[in-house]
């Protein structure tokens, strides 16, 4: 598999979602990662989601979502399965949202071990892999984090999305580091640019992207990057600027 492109941004309302699905691929890219808004009222109901949508390629490439780790949590996320492999979802990008604040190392393990468990009965029942989203403010937010994480997670149950706005507002400045580090369990990034407490269209924040970049193509990195666009400006102007940037910053660490 070569890597894959996709994008990401949230929708305030059935118009700009429209906009984003019907013009995704016009604009570069291979696919979609839907946040939880743009897919949620269909969890039961999958077929009315593919008659609304079509089933253009790559749409809902992977699914974003997020809760806490309780039974009704817990359940949440199977229904997030059960709707993923009705529609063609490779993967779930899961944000653990619940405070870093009184998190203990013991309790980051427990939680390796019940996504762990919910990871490989997502790749057994339903085809569909599962990827932690490490996220400022959640329980796997900080450098050590990652290593408690993933020293105490089954093997092949559950990958990683590294984001790099998240990383650096969690005071990672490294992102390269934990991209070489990581480089086995990596299986999606997102990209997003930083800047004085501010999501940034790429290249537009204070992130360097070259170090990144390069160690992307280190790592021999072969499955799906997406533009993660939390700015806020126009749907299209920032699908077409993180397009170009990415197939720019590709073309120049591999020359």
């Amino acid at each position: 598999m070569a890597i894959k492109l996709a994008f990401s941004r949230p929708t305030a309302s059935i118009e700009e979602q429209t906009l984003l699905i019907r013009n995704y691929g016009a604009a570069g890219y291979d696919g979609l990662q839907l946040k939880g808004g743009q897919y949620a009222a269909y969890l039961e109901q999958p077929e009315a989601f593919k008659e609304m949508w079509g089933n253009p390629s790559g749409l809902g490439s992977a699914l974003i979502t997020g809760g806490r780790l309780d039974a009704s949590g817990i359940d949440q996320l199977r229904s997030v399965f059960r709707f993923a492999s009705k529609i063609g979802t490779e993967r779930i990008v899961y944000c653990h949202g619940l405070s870093r604040a009184a998190v203990t190392a013991d309790d980051i393990r427990r939680y390796a071990d019940i996504l762990s468990e919910l990871g490989l009965e997502s790749q057994q029942q339903y085809g569909v892999k599962l990827s932690l989203h490490h996220h400022y403010d959640n329980p796997v937010m900080h450098r050590e984090d990652l290593d408690v994480f993933f020293e105490q997670a089954r093997d092949q149950s559950v990958g990683l999305t590294v984001d790099t706005a998240h990383l650096v507002k969690s005071g990672i400045h490294d992102v390269a580091e934990v991209i070489r580090s990581f480089g086995q369990i990596i299986d999606n990034f997102h990209l997003k640019d930083f800047e004085q407490g501010e999501w940034r269209v790429l290249g537009q924040g204070a992130i360097d992207f070259s170090p990144i970049f390069e160690a992307i193509n280190n790592i021999g990195y072969n499955g799906w990057i997406s533009a993660d666009e939390e700015s806020g400006g126009e749907v299209m102007e920032g699908m077409q600027a993180c397009c170009a940037f990415i197939r720019n910053g590709l073309r120049q660490a591999v020359s």
